[in-house]
């Protein structure tokens, strides 16, 4: 899309007009066929719906840009002049490429602030931010309708909106502007700063590059509300994250003589199924903890490689394993893994080590801000860059997004154009309470 078409659609937006940055076009009509109560939408007239709505249209545009981790070069482009259309003062931050993606073009956060960006009160106060990368596989955009159930009346509103991202996380993304443009347009003094960044779905390179930097505003942050599918809730907090490798080291011999090598998988066997039911086992007995909070810690043994060939003993195998932390450290949390695996391995022949080093990703449960009225409270097991952003102690933090984290990675992931809509309305009035409490004086200090 040119920037040309945006600017003029920006000036509609900060003039309070929602246009849409480009005219509709006929796309692949992807619906259920409709009932004979509902309406059937031609492929102009589908696509059309999402023209007509700048938020759409603009969701549609980064859902369209493929971001996988590493390759978040274009989408980083797009949003830099979008912004920098809506009077934002806008940086990008280089993140350092991901290894065996050095081919690909230079890769950036997007941080943008309402306010020239100095070293002085201009900061900003309220900071929102999610991520701009994806999982794979690239999933086209699409639009469709829901199989029709029977009712006399259809609300375009239920539009069901899919592709790689449309959840998690650029409906947040998209949100997270209007709100704040909106936010902004009504409040001209408002001190606020957007941040997208790159490599959440791998660790969060691109969070901590940002946090770690000078760019962080963390002396004059006073709330930062993150987005992420919660299915419009706040959230109370997300389990911490411990990351290790169990490896085992043998010798190889020919299957038909067993006795003369010594099986890496033999030996890895029994350190795996003692490590898979740690969550199940009560402290007191060496399993993980549990927390009233947050239930039961979980484990998953996501990763296992062995051997070279079914006729020869294995001299090598490894396991990758992640943990959803309920309660404790990390630290905490591996000196009990590392007791469970010597326990298990005590009376095998071939060595079996536990690697923390190789994950740097490892953090405890987050516990977050709840205490805006009018949103429906949960906790979620996944991760998120929560724990990478550093602020200073008293800062609020909110979790918040549209779409479910159940379909976020999935073949079916879709959001209703109606969680999108509603996004808007949730993330601005989470900005106004922020706004407000800082009009009180309430600060972190």
């Amino acid at each position: 899309m040119k920037l040309s078409s945006y600017l003029a659609a920006a000036a509609a937006v900060m003039s309070g007009v929602h246009a849409s940055p480009h005219p509709a076009s006929e796309q692949q009509l992807l619906g259920e066929p409709a009932s004979s109560f509902w309406p059937r939408y031609s492929q102009a007239e589908l696509y059309g719906k999402i023209s007509d709505s700048f938020l759409l249209a603009f969701h549609q545009d980064l859902v369209r840009r493929e971001s996988i981790s590493g390759n978040e070069h274009d989408i980083g482009i797009f949003l830099a002049d979008f912004l920098e259309a809506c009077s934002f003062t806008v940086i990008k931050q280089e993140v350092p490429a991901v290894k065996g993606k050095e081919h690909l073009n230079p890769r950036y956060n997007i941080y943008a602030v309402t306010k020239p960006h100095t070293k002085s009160d201009t900061e900003p106060s309220i900071l929102i931010t999610s991520h701009i990368d994806t999982v794979p596989p690239f999933i086209p955009y699409s639009i469709r309708q829901p199989v029709p159930d029977g009712s006399p009346n259809f609300d375009p509103e239920n539009f069901i909106i899919g592709g790689r991202g449309s959840v998690d996380a650029k409906a947040s993304v998209a949100a997270q502007i209007i709100a704040t443009i909106e936010a902004r347009n009504e409040n001209p003094d408002a001190r606020l700063g957007l941040l997208f960044v790159v490599g959440e779905e791998i660790g969060g390179d691109g969070m901590k590059v940002f946090s770690d930097s000078v760019l962080n505003p963390k002396d004059t942050l006073n709330t930062v509300i993150f987005g992420e599918p919660t299915e419009a809730a706040l959230v109370a907090g997300h389990k911490g994250m411990v990351g290790f490798k169990v490896l085992a080291h043998g010798s190889a011999a020919h299957s038909g003589y067993p006795w003369l090598g010594k099986s890496a998988v033999s030996a890895i066997l029994p350190a795996l199924s003692r490590v898979d039911e740690l969550g199940n086992i009560p402290v007191e007995k060496g399993g993980l903890p549990a927390s009233p909070k947050y239930g039961p810690t979980t484990l998953n043994i996501g990763v296992i490689r062995a051997g070279v060939a079914t006729n020869v003993v294995p001299s090598e195998a490894w396991a990758d394993v992640a943990v959803r932390l309920a309660a404790g450290t990390p630290a905490e949390a591996r000196e009990i893994v590392q007791r469970a695996v010597e326990e298990a391995v005590k009376d095998v022949e071939a060595e079996v080590v536990v690697d923390f080093v190789s994950h740097g990703e490892s953090y405890p449960p987050q516990d977050l801000d709840v205490d805006v009225d009018g949103f429906d409270v949960i906790t979620v097991n996944y991760g998120t860059d929560v724990p990478n952003l550093a602020v200073r102690p008293g800062v609020k933090r909110y979790l918040y997004g549209p779409g479910s984290i159940f379909v976020a990675h999935g073949d079916n992931e879709a959001l209703t154009v109606r969680q999108l809509q509603e996004a808007v309305v949730g993330y601005k009035k989470l900005i106004v309470t922020a706004l407000e409490r800082e009009r009180k004086g309430e600060v972190a200090v």
